[in-house]
């Protein structure tokens, strides 16, 4: 596997985005994640978009990570970086892929200064909350669009200067 960054508007991004949309409107039937997201949001040094490809060059994984400030009433904390548009098509799920993608864009916040990572997901998603459990997250006061939302569930790390 091969990943790479590449801007969120990139056709191949577009491509999984449209696909990991389908899977939420399969999982909790209300046409997908709504959050507004913009490409410029995902621009070194403020955040990093990442795109996995296979062997044969095809995009199968993708993850991005985006500035989140304490700024209005959305629960973020200064320093944070929010993770979005975590995602592995089906072929390629169980392989590591994920944790890679993870591994590498805490590795970017943290060396951009941010100091948490953050995340939201959804209770029919307990693929996604077992690899973030498992990668050292734990539950966190609820943030961002979907902060309100009973499904949602929220995750935080700690983006030490050593990694760990």
């Amino acid at each position: 596997m091969n990943i790479r960054p590449v801007r969120y508007d990139h056709p191949d991004a577009v491509k999984l985005n449209e696909q990991v949309q389908l899977e939420y409107d399969e999982r909790y039937g209300d046409g997908g994640d709504v959050t507004p997201l913009d490409a410029d949001m995902f621009d070194p040094p403020s955040g990093l978009y990442l795109l996995a490809y296979d062997a044969r060059d095809r995009p199968v994984g993708t993850g991005g990570w985006r500035n989140q400030d304490a700024a209005g009433d959305f629960g973020y904390t200064q320093g944070d970086a929010e993770i979005k548009r975590m995602y592995v098509v089906r072929e390629a799920r169980g392989l590591g892929l994920a944790r890679r993608i993870l591994a590498a864009l805490e590795e970017s916040a943290r060396a951009a200064g941010r100091s948490r990572m953050v995340l939201e997901t959804g209770d029919k998603q307990p693929e996604a909350i077992a690899l973030y459990l498992s990668s050292g997250y734990a539950p966190c006061e609820k943030f961002g669009h979907y902060r309100t939302y009973e499904s949602s569930r929220c995750y935080a790390k700690a983006l030490t200067p050593n990694g760990t």
